[in-house]
């Protein structure tokens, strides 16, 4: 089978770890009636020795991607607006919006926001600590933003609650790929007839997250929590709507300067396709791939944060282990384990890790990696990614 190598750019990603602080440039005063506006960004190189059992011609430090963010904030409404321009072979041949939405505060613990945001589901938008990020992102379950609202509110009892509808995903951006120039890994329109031709829309979610007090000192804190995902899945050549069923059970521990996010849980898509039932095409990045629509997928996140080494230096190494656990007979699991360190000062952030990967489509796999599987192969990637903020 031959491997396909995806051209892949991911988000600045943090679960337990200390990033970067940086104030940008602000008009205006956030406690005044009208409020202020923030205007930051960062821009990122990339080194990648790749160990695919093939020789990798993009053996070299290179530009990675410019970041925009605005952020506006009052007492009363705050938003937020990202866009990404990355390079793959010419400067922005891919280039995507992140998110964009408003909020209102209720009161200091509860909002609604609107528009393009992160979904409530597993422990946060992030799950690990490491750059790269685990598989489930790689699935459209972390790091993912949608189109909708989203209620959120806190009980005495430190119950955080979020109760959200998205009508529809993020959209297609500036790529080559027909449907896939997107941030978030969503179902697409594939350029291959013969694979899926799928729209997700009508999503709902729930989170809970519980802090456990009973166990909560000075130097511990320890939560608990559940999501459900619902959604339907209009498949465009069959003219039917199928389903999505997913639910995520998590698991916090923070002692001191240690982090242990633990997070699982099952995936069960009903595309309604007689040509591919037991998978979907999705599309992030401006590549497209197959995912196996049933099966448990896992995260398993340490880090631990050396605050002000030196100076301002913040040193945090990072395990994570994650996989994709198929239900379907003859499908192989999929894994991405990530060993690696960040180097935090001032504006600039250096990440060095190493991902083991096998049945993964973007570290040597190919489009069927995440579905039926590749050769099985363990395929190992260097990432080295340096991030100036601004």
């Amino acid at each position: 089978m031959k491997k396909t190598i995806f051209k892949i750019g991911f988000g600045l990603v943090s679960c337990g770890m200390a990033l970067p602080s940086f104030a940008g440039v602000t008009f205006g005063n956030p406690k005044s009636e009208l409020g202020a506006l923030t205007v930051s960004g960062a821009v990122r190189a990339n080194y990648q020795d790749k160990h695919y059992g093939e020789p990798a011609s993009d053996q070299k430090i290179k530009f990675d991607a410019a970041i925009l963010r605005l952020g506006y904030e009052s007492p009363d409404w705050f938003g937020q607006a990202e866009y990404r321009c990355y390079q793959y072979d010419t400067f922005c041949d891919f280039s995507t919006l992140v998110s964009g939405y408003v909020g209102y505060r209720l009161n200091p613990t509860d909002n609604i926001t609107v528009g393009l945001q992160p979904i409530p589901f597993g422990p946060g938008r992030y799950w690990d600590s490491s750059f790269y990020a685990g598989i489930n992102n790689t699935m459209g379950l972390q790091d993912a933003l949608d189109l909708g609202v989203n209620y959120h509110f806190e009980m005495p009892t430190a119950t955080k609650v979020d109760l959200a509808y998205f009508a529809t995903d993020g959209g297609n951006y500036h790529g080559a790929s027909k449907d896939a120039a997107r941030y978030t890994a969503n179902v697409v329109t594939s350029s291959d007839p013969l694979k899926t031709d799928l729209n997700e829309k009508n999503m709902w979610m729930a989170r809970v997250d519980q802090e456990l007090k009973f166990l909560t000192t000075d130097d511990l804190k320890v939560s608990l929590g559940g999501s459900y995902w619902y959604s339907e899945i209009e498949n465009e050549k069959a003219s039917a709507d199928g389903t999505r069923n997913a639910w995520a059970l998590f698991n916090r521990i923070n002692y001191k300067n240690l982090n242990v996010v633990l997070t699982g849980g099952k995936q069960s898509i009903s595309n309604k396709d007689a040509l591919s039932p037991h998978s979907s095409t999705f599309g992030s990045f401006d590549g497209e791939y197959d995912i196996a629509n049933k099966g448990y997928f896992y995260t398993v996140d340490t880090s631990y944060v050396f605050k002000n080494v030196r100076d301002s230096l913040n040193v945090t190494p990072y395990m994570v282990f994650s996989g994709f656990n198929k239900k379907e007979q003859g499908f192989d699991d999929s894994q991405r384990n990530i060993v690696g360190v960040a180097l935090d000062y001032k504006n600039v952030t250096l990440y060095t890790e190493y991902l083991m990967s096998k049945n993964d489509p973007f570290v040597g796999g190919t489009g069927a990696s995440l579905a039926a599987g590749d050769d099985g192969k363990w395929n190992k990637l260097l990432n080295v990614m340096l991030v100036y903020s601004f």
